[in-house]
Formats: structure tokens, sequence, C-alpha cells
């Protein structure tokens, strides 16, 4: 799945910062790429990103409309339908991170057909991909774990992408939601992968390579997630990690959404990745711990990241506060 920038980056209605996810990534990781940011009168949020029309957006060298927000359900509501019309007939593609498919909408279907662009629905793969065969392949890869879902992995794998890439490592962010396909430009949403199909999808994202090339991996979900594991388990067999970075959130007592089940302890998580990860790499070690921060005060921060490393005989860091380079160290 590739996409086309520059992007117009439409947010909607939204009134709140936790519904523009897919905006503020890329706005955050490739401003470069974005013309502005489009919105509805009522939207009381921004990226910060300059404002335009569609029109505007258009003249000014866009090729993709983006739907950046998510709202409840992941619905593609008539009042957005119009605005998505005018980009198609503006020439713009229109990419969907939501969970309502565009190319279910027969009349975006219809002019979209006519003014001859692409209904992008990002979350929903359309190649076949085959099962995993598990077999070894050269390159190196770094793939990031969690505590739970919603803990920074994202974040953290771009971070030391962006990190390794400027001290001139050979690598490649590879992303497997929909937020980091957007930012990359490629990728696969992997919770949107038949579940027999899911190790197989991560080794044809991450094929063989020269032997210094470093795939950087966006993990998903967690292995401790009721909802979301399943996903987990995929990812670190078809992804053959030589690295993982367990990332975390301080302040967090249960998992997102599941009261009744309590978060893992940072050593639990890094054994129990580790277990199955050498299913696929006996050789994978962990690296670094990744901590979330952002609901303590920045001594705390650095106390905190201070006792998990000595816990734990690892690198710990905030990538947002302290930067990544410590994750590095161990590569």
């Amino acid at each position: 799945m590739k996409l086309t920038p520059p992007y117009a980056v439409f947010l909607g209605d939204a009134d709140d910062n936790l519904g523009l996810k897919m905006a503020n990534s890329i706005a955050t990781w490739r401003p470069e790429l974005c013309v502005g940011e489009v919105a509805l009168p009522e939207c009381s949020v921004t990226t910060g990103l300059p404002q335009v029309s569609i029109a505007a957006a258009a003249q000014q060298g866009a090729k993709s409309f983006v739907l950046g927000f998510n709202n409840a359900g992941g619905h593609i509501d008539n009042k957005y339908t119009a605005q998505i019309k005018v980009a198609i007939q503006h020439g713009l593609h229109i990419i969907n991170g939501l969970h309502d498919k565009l190319t279910d909408i027969p009349e975006l279907v219809a002019l979209a057909q006519l003014h001859q662009v692409d209904l992008i629905d990002i979350r929903h793969p359309t190649t076949r991909f085959k099962t995993a065969n598990g077999q070894k392949r050269t390159g190196k890869r770094l793939l990031t774990v969690g505590t739970d879902c919603s803990v920074g992995k994202m974040y953290t794998t771009l971070a030391i992408h962006q990190a390794m890439s400027e001290q001139g490592y050979n690598a490649t962010f590879r992303a497997t939601g929909q937020c980091g396909i957007l930012v990359a430009g490629e990728g696969v949403a992997v919770d949107c992968v038949v579940a027999d199909f899911i190790s197989g999808a991560i080794e044809a994202l991450t094929p063989a390579n020269e032997p210094d090339h470093w795939d950087i991996i966006e993990g998903q979900g967690s292995l401790f997630q009721p909802a979301f594991a399943g996903v987990t388990i995929g990812l670190i067999h078809g992804a053959q990690p030589d690295a993982l970075v367990i990332c975390h959130t301080l302040r967090r007592e249960f998992m997102r959404g599941m009261p009744n089940y309590r978060l893992p302890s940072i050593q639990q998580t890094i054994e129990t990745n580790l277990l199955h990860a050498r299913l696929t790499n006996p050789a994978c070690k962990v690296i670094g711990i990744s901590v979330n921060t952002s609901a303590v005060d920045e001594q705390t921060a650095k106390e905190t990241c201070l006792q998990i490393s000595q816990e734990t005989g690892l690198p710990c860091s905030d990538p947002i506060r302290h930067g990544v380079a410590p994750l590095l160290h161990l590569l």
C-alpha cells in the first residue's frame, strides 16, 4: 500500500487532540509532506499546519486528501462526505484510516472513477499475503513491544529511526498501523490482516536485505492485552527481531479498556516477549526501555528512568523528554 503526497489533512469537526491521531502523526513527523489542514467551522483544534481550503490546497500541489480524524466507531458521516466529494472534484486521492470504507460508498466510488483518483482505505489491505515460512532472512530488525497498547510504540519507533538515520545507519521505518503508514507513505495495517497471514504479511514487509540494514518495525498491541495479543504475537514471529525495545507508560494501573487486567511488570514483559521472539530468532535481545513519563514531572521522570535502568540493567529513556540515544547503545 503506497500513498501519494503532498497531503491536505482534513480535521473534520474534531474538538480534542485525541481525535486527531492521524493528522497529528503526519504533522509531527512529516510536516514537509503537508500543504495544510482543512477543517469544518465547528472544529476547535489544530495540528499547527497552515489552514487552507480544498481548492487552495490543490492549487498548492496537494495530491491526496487525508481523513485525519478518528471519531467514535470510525464512521464516515454525511457531514464529511460533502468535503470528500469536493476533494475528489479537485483531483485529490482520498486517504482514509477510519473503520468505514470509502469503497463501500457507491457515490464516492462513481465520482472517483469519473475524476480518475483513488479511494485508499489504509486500514484494509488489498494485498493477498502468504502464510509465514519462518525462514531466516538477511538484514537486521528492531521491533517495539509494550506492556499495553497506546504506550508509545509508534512514537518510539519513529524516534529511533530518525536517530539512527542521523547517525548514518542504513535503516528503514516499517509501518504496521494506519498512522505509521501515513507517515511512511507505505506499509500494512496488520490489525486488519486475516489472522493466519499476519506473520506472513510482516515477513513480506521486512524482506531480506543487506547485512547492515535495519528495519525499524512499528509495534502493535501487547502480549498482555486480551483484546490485541493475537496481532502482537503474529507481528513478533513475522518480524524475527534481532532487537526489542520495551515500551511502557507511567501511572496506568490497568490495561486500557480492561479494568480487570493489571499491567505486567517490565521484567515480566521482557521475559515473555523474549520467549516468543526467540521462536523465530533465537538471538533476539532486549536493548532498552522506552517510557512515556508525561504523567509525572521532570524530576520524577528522570528518577523513574534511572530506577528502571538499575532494576533491568538496560538503558531507559523517555523519547520525548530525553531522546532515544541511550536506547541505541546496545545495538
